[in-house]
């Protein structure tokens, strides 16, 4: 039986295409869209957790993030 985790994803407009983060891992992955850099951010962390061992998964585990936005005055 597979168990499933929830983890943030942070998509962003580079160049021509799209870069994906995860920042609780460390993981990043791009496309040509939003939906494929999703999507190809999913399957990296797949194949992360299919051949990363238990210790390497607990040393990039950030359990703790927080994505909030700022307003600073700006020249």
């Amino acid at each position: 039986m597979q168990k499933y985790k929830q983890f943030t994803a942070i998509i962003e407009r580079e160049g021509n295409g799209y870069v994906s983060l995860c920042p609780e891992l460390d993981i990043a992955s791009q496309g040509n869209s939003v939906e494929e850099a999703r999507n190809n951010l999913a399957e990296a962390l797949e194949l992360f957790f299919e051949h990363a061992s238990e210790s390497e998964i607990k040393e990039r585990l950030h359990n703790e993030i927080f994505i909030t936005r700022l307003e600073v005055a700006v020249a």
